[in-house]
């Protein structure tokens, strides 16, 4: 029995056409009537030809057809977060056009010799974040001429950012609290740092830049606020933060600014076991504009982000570089919105 794949070629004299035709229905690069399709895909199946074989064109454009997107944290983690599932919406929107497909990277060398950042047959890089473990390997990956990308962080001169105002975001929901009388006024944190457990920040150092931009905007306006830092952007997280800062009756803040809605959701549900009123106790903020699944009656006040058109536009600048093209840095805007769980300050 013969083992050999059927070619483009053994399709187009199956259905009756051109091997261009037969080509041009499988790369839908141009229009071919209903009919022609039908036959082509008919004689397709009858020969067990599947589509053009990828390594084959791999070699012909001397591209691999995948980007690489890098995170810091652990790929599940990831994942939990409705930001990044909508931020790499986007990004698949902006890289299908290119033919490519995205591969998923920690920021670190895998224990088992997987692929990594710097070993990885990948023709650009999205990095989301940019942790100390990530700017070591640039230089590898550029040596390599691999264009990249960076999400929401810093690698250096001459990288594109795709970013958003988060300090000035976070000045808005700052001076909204304080337009509404609070003077107490406590901050939850996304992790300061890679491999952060939870904790009061006092003077740990923050590498992770988002959440030191966020930050600084809240303490534009209250620069003695206390911070308390999660480990990731989860409700348990914010829950866990929550109980720690309506711990003392003596000290609570009448407001809490979380960096995310998630936290913010957390810090709510434990603003309710402290027997706390949302907002006539404590208001809370949170950031991202998310939906967060049985949070109702609560609609946060919140700054929403285009997480979406984030990765949409590191997928174009991925595009420009690939096609020799320069790319700028995008810097997309916040905007604020009023909702349910803020209110005037209580007197004390």
């Amino acid at each position: 029995m013969s083992t050999r794949r059927a070619t483009i070629s053994d399709v187009a004299r199956e259905a009756g056409v051109s091997p261009s035709t037969a080509s041009v229905v499988f790369s839908g690069k141009t229009p071919v009537s209903d009919a022609t399709r039908r036959r082509v895909l008919d004689a397709a199946a009858s020969l067990g030809y599947t589509g053009p074989d990828p390594r084959a064109a791999s070699l012909r454009t001397g591209r691999s057809g995948i980007v690489g997107v890098v995170f810091e944290e652990h790929l599940g983690a990831a994942f939990l977060d409705p930001v990044k599932t909508l931020m790499m919406d986007g990004l698949t929107d902006a890289v299908a056009p290119l033919g490519a497909g995205l591969l998923l990277l920690r920021d670190r060398e895998p224990v088992a010799g997987g692929p990594s950042l710097t070993s990885a047959p990948i023709d650009a890089a999205v990095l989301v974040g940019c942790s100390g473990f990530l700017r070591e390997s640039l230089d590898v990956v550029r040596s390599r001429g691999i264009p990249v990308v960076v999400i929401e962080g810093d690698a250096g001169e001459g990288v594109p950012r795709i970013g958003l105002d988060n300090r000035e975001a976070q000045r808005q929901a700052a001076s909204h609290l304080r337009s509404l009388g609070h003077e107490r006024v406590a901050i939850v944190t996304l992790p300061v740092r890679a491999g952060w457990q939870r904790g009061w920040i006092g003077d740990a150092e923050i590498t992770i830049d988002v959440t030191r931009a966020r930050l600084e905007g809240a303490r534009d306006v209250y620069p003695d606020a206390a911070a308390f830092a999660a480990a990731g952007s989860f409700i348990d997280e914010g829950l866990a933060a929550g109980r720690e800062i309506f711990a003392d009756p003596a000290q609570r803040p009448t407001a809490v600014i979380a960096q995310s809605d998630l936290l913010a959701a957390g810090i709510i549900r434990a603003a309710e076991e402290a027997g706390l009123r949302v907002p006539e106790d404590v208001s809370v903020t949170g950031f991202d504009g998310i939906v967060v699944d049985g949070l109702a009656p609560y609609e946060l006040t919140t700054l929403v982000q285009p997480a979406a058109d984030k990765g949409r536009a590191a997928g174009q600048a991925v595009a420009a570089m690939l096609d020799g093209a320069d790319a700028a840095s995008v810097r997309f805007t916040c905007v604020f919105r009023l909702g349910n769980t803020t209110g005037p300050a209580q007197e004390r």
